[in-house]
């Protein structure tokens, strides 16, 4: 499932660009051809792109394994041909920065974003601001430009073909990991109407399939969907819901990317393509879906029916959302067209396709959040490894004292980016997409004890470190060069060079004995430790104690102490781990240095209130089975399983680490 977060989290910042909308956008965007997945497909081959595999691939695990190999060493969009079905499965088709422009339509993803500044600069002056207070005027701009998406008598290319008797398990639906609870519908568009308001939301929201005709509605409390269902659960009675698979590829994107509420998702699908979405009728429910998706599933949620239980799943962060109840949706009908193919995705330990997805939404976005928020935001980045809503990185233009924290507090404050847990603001000559100069900007221009921001929020629901569910820790750090009202005085640096750092890391294996497995120092001034699997919690106290009696000057030294079984050479694999596994508030200590507990918390050893989850890998025998064909099905020089890296996180048998 694409990871919502990655996109919903700059809810709010599109409104100022669809309100700013001049009459005419034709001579700024560039029409799509793409109708369906068959479309996309040609396009893909015809560029290289695809990677096509006929040999027969099993939906249940093989698929996976094959895709998170290719996915994490760059490679093709993969078009499974023989799934055991009568679908073709594609999959990875947004897993570059090429093919996630060629999705939306451009020849690169820095296209859009200038479109959307041209547009917005069309507006001129203030004008584009003005509108906000007057939300009535959105549909007259949109109308004017030729966005709203319209509806069209008849059916459409999604119902050339109607199942007589409506089976889930026609589709190849995927059983991504091990320990999944099932097999999971992975890019699904959900439909669904407010039933008062009338008003449409089109989301990207995981479904288990429990049987032929029942599958689990993994929508949580923050999602649209989720409020649609509960003000249908005050009127009663059954909840009209369409899923559609496929289609124009701006369709699957509208339904991740970071829209007001009120805003319909196909308005976006519309810019991108630079046509209106035409929309038909569902033949069971009352909604209307667009007429060139490849597939649709309609049916219902009984608001009156007892939620089931959903799950696991190896999620976007790189370990398994835990079991939990969720709404069942019932099928009373699945179209295609004669050429359907059914999408897919696999999330995981990142990187994977979501993280382009991702920096679509950078690239797209930014004008809009320089409006709608702060204008003095130049950049932003959500670092794949840091699963999107644990880290962003966001780079101004500095003119005042004050001005970075300024921007720490209107983020974690606006829309959706209040999921965020770590907000990283830089200036200057930094590049925020390179981590050894944002490292660089924090030691150099930040002091731990004025330069941070700590505070308790809102989290993400798939937020696993937090001591309450959706409810944690969060940090800001201010790495903008200091205005002299900023200074204090002088600060010593904390090592003279990165000898010095490594010999305190030799003395600190014999530490507890059996606290540390062994350490990296990947740049000056950071120490990243990894703690022994078997460690009490008391030795991890007692790591933390000697660590903060190293120095008690006024330095800036980054420790980090992370799980035995990290590479700690990876600075991607340190970031995700060190991001993911804690909580700001509870696991930071600041003391002129600063440490980081990032390893693991288990209910037992370290008293944790809440289950801990395993880390997403594959299991050998079915890595097993795809290294034995790995170059007969591929045709591929052999690639190694991404999951063998990553064995030694695991722990015990199951989601839940023990």
């Amino acid at each position: 499932m694409i990871p919502p977060l990655a996109m919903h989290r700059l809810s709010g910042t599109f409104t100022a660009f669809c309100l700013s909308l001049p009459p005419d956008t034709a001579h700024v965007v560039k029409k799509s051809k793409h109708t369906g997945l068959k479309a996309f497909l040609t396009r893909l081959e015809t560029e290289g792109e695809l990677l096509t595999i006929s040999a027969p691939a099993d939906p249940v695990l093989e698929i996976t394994e094959i895709t998170d190999r290719i996915t994490k060493s760059g490679g093709k969009a993969i078009l499974f041909k023989n799934t055991g079905t009568d679908f073709p499965l594609l999959i990875n088709m947004f897993g570059s920065e090429r093919r996630m422009a060629m999705a939306i339509g451009r020849t690169n993803l820095d296209e859009a974003g200038r479109e959307l500044e041209m547009l917005m600069a069309s507006v001129g002056g203030d004008s584009a601001r003005k509108p906000l207070s007057k939300p009535g005027r959105l549909s007259r701009l949109l109308r004017y430009a030729g966005l709203m998406p319209v509806k069209r008598k008849g059916r459409g290319i999604c119902q050339q073909i109607v199942m007589e008797d409506p089976d889930l398990n026609r589709l190849p639906v995927m059983k991504c990991w091990p320990y999944d609870g099932g097999r999971f519908i992975t890019l699904p568009a959900v439909h669904t109407f407010h039933p008062e308001t009338g008003h449409r939301n089109t989301g990207m929201y995981r479904m288990q399939v429990f049987d032929s005709t029942t599958t689990g509605m993994h929508w949580h409390r923050h999602k649209t969907g989720a409020r649609h269902y509960e003000a249908w659960k005050k009127k009663g009675g059954r909840m009209p819901v369409a899923v559609t698979l496929g289609g124009d590829p701006v369709y699957i994107y509208a339904a991740t990317a970071p829209l007001p509420e009120n805003i319909d998702e196909y308005i976006l699908a519309g810019f991108l393509r630079g046509r209106r979405v035409e929309l038909v009728r569902c033949l069971t429910q009352d909604i209307w879906v667009p007429h060139d998706a490849d597939m649709v599933i309609e049916g219902y949620i009984d608001t009156g029916e007892d939620h089931r239980r959903e799950g696991p799943f190896g999620d976007h962060t790189g370990v398994y959302s835990l079991a939990d109840d969720f709404p069942v949706f019932h099928v009373t009908a699945i179209t295609h067209s004669c050429t359907a193919v059914y999408p897919s995705t696999i999330v995981g330990v990142p990187p994977q396709e979501d993280a382009w997805i991702g920096m679509a939404t950078e690239r797209l976005f930014l004008t809009p959040i320089r409006l709608a928020l702060s204008t003095e935001v130049v950049d932003i980045h959500m670092p794949p490894a840091g699963n999107a809503h644990n880290l962003v990185i966001v780079k101004i233009d500095k003119k005042y004292p004050g001005q970075g924290m300024k921007v720490l507090n209107t983020l974690f404050g606006a829309g959706q980016m209040m999921f965020s847990k770590y907000i990283v603001v830089t200036d200057g000559s930094a590049d925020i997409r390179n981590p050894a100069s944002v490292l660089s900007g924090v030691e150099k221009n930040c002091s731990f004890q004025r330069d941070l921001m700590l505070l308790r929020g809102p989290l993400d629901i798939l937020d696993h470190a937090a001591d309450n569910y959706s409810f944690g820790g969060k940090m800001g750090i201010d790495a903008t060069v200091k205005y002299p009202e900023e200074k204090e005085e002088p600060e010593l640096l904390p090592f003279s060079s990165v000898e010095e750092l490594k010999a305190l890391g030799e003395g600190i294996i014999s530490v507890s004995g059996h606290s540390v497995a062994g350490f990296s120092v990947p740049a000056r001034g950071v120490l990243i430790i990894a703690a022994r699997r078997n460690r009490t919690s008391s030795e991890t106290e007692e790591l933390k104690k000697h660590l903060l009696s190293l120095r008690t000057d006024d330095s800036r030294s980054v420790m980090v102490i992370l799980e035995e079984g990290t590479d700690l050479d990876d600075p991607d694999m340190v970031l995700w781990q060190a991001t993911g596994n804690s909580d700001p508030v509870r696991d930071i200590v600041v003391s002129g240095n600063i440490i980081i507990d990032a390893g693991f918390k288990l209910p037992v050893r370290d008293k944790f209130r809440r289950e801990w989850p395993n880390v997403v890998v594959s299991d050998r025998e079915t890595i097993g089975k795809i290294d034995g064909k790995w170059e007969i099905m591929t045709g591929l020089d052999f690639i190694a399983s991404p999951s063998g890296r990553l064995e030694g996180l695991v722990r015990g048998n199951g989601p839940c680490a023990d």
